[in-house]
């Protein structure tokens, strides 16, 4: 079956670029990403003192030569890595204007390319997709079966309603246990304050946080001509106005929404990046992935 959000030359291109966590994980299996726990690798971490029942082969010779007491090697333990895909599905996410893509299309191929790279590597992807209605949920998985699961999960979703995102991430945080990468793809549009608790969950569970805060180009540059009736894409609520004459307060409230968002994201270390859909989605993935390979903490 062909996906309209997959281009398997861009996914040929950012093939050879690995997806890397910035802070260790807990996985089931060996893997290239760092873990909490000490095991076996080729990164030193530290050495301890030797206690009974150690392993002798880990004993640092050279540095009981130098001070006559016995230490232990510990290195690095690498494991894989869970990640976790929220996209919101609310009816705002279906907006679109001139020939750009709507924010949900946009969505579809950042999520679906990036399931496709984490488990070409061998790490694990699961899926959620939420409005206020539907909390849909792909556990993640490594198997290859699981990405035609997120794609046709992601082919059949149909924005409508309104937003559920802050819902989902609480729910997340509480039902994935191990540390996860969870990436949060959404225009945002729910209430700031209670987003920020959102995040600090998932913060407080020890998750790697990314979000792509998505935006269509007129709802930042706010250019009308004429006289508007402006439908509210969730609630359906309307009302006509004159844009000249609220572009001033528009942009003055949207800078405050978008502050406002940047430092809920920077008050738990999250991995915020501000997108309108007019970019190309194979630099905005590019990017991503790069800057989290000198990003580790």
């Amino acid at each position: 079956m062909k996906y309209d959000f997959l281009e398997t030359d861009v996914l040929a291109r950012l093939g050879v670029i690995p997806l890397e966590s910035r802070t260790p994980m807990i996985g089931n299996v060996a893997g290239r990403h760092r873990s909490p726990h000490r095991g076996s690798s080729v990164e030193f971490a530290e050495y301890r003192k030797y206690v009974p029942g150690d392993d002798t082969r880990r004993l640092d010779w050279k540095a009981y030569a130098r001070s006559d007491r016995y230490y232990i090697k510990e290195f690095e333990a690498d494991t894989n890595l869970r990640a976790y895909f929220v996209v919101d599905s609310s009816g705002s996410m279906n907006f679109s204007s001139a020939d750009h893509p709507t924010k949900i299309e946009f969505a579809k191929k950042i999520a679906a390319t990036l399931s496709y790279l984490i488990v070409n590597q061998g790490d694990s992807a699961g899926l959620s997709c939420c409005n206020e209605k539907i909390h849909l949920e792909i556990p993640p998985s490594r198997r290859a079966a699981q990405l035609q699961a997120i794609f046709d999960s992601l082919q059949n979703l149909e924005p409508t309603g309104d937003t559920g995102l802050v819902a989902a991430l609480h729910q997340i945080a509480e039902k994935v246990q191990q540390r996860a990468l969870v990436i949060i793809l959404s225009d945002l549009f729910a209430d700031v304050d209670e987003l920020g608790d959102a995040f600090q969950h998932l913060r407080f569970r020890k998750h790697d946080i990314a979000v792509f805060h998505l935006l269509d180009p007129q709802e930042v540059d706010f250019h009308f001509e004429r006289p508007h009736r402006f439908v509210d894409l969730e609630d359906k609520t309307t009302i006509i106005a004159e844009p000249n004459l609220i572009a001033k307060e528009y942009h003055a409230a949207l800078k405050e929404f978008l502050d406002k968002v940047e430092s809920k994201c920077h008050d738990v270390h999250a991995d915020y990046h501000l997108f309108q859909t007019s970019a190309d989605y194979e630099e905005i993935i590019s990017n991503f992935i790069t800057t989290r390979l000198n990003s580790k903490r």
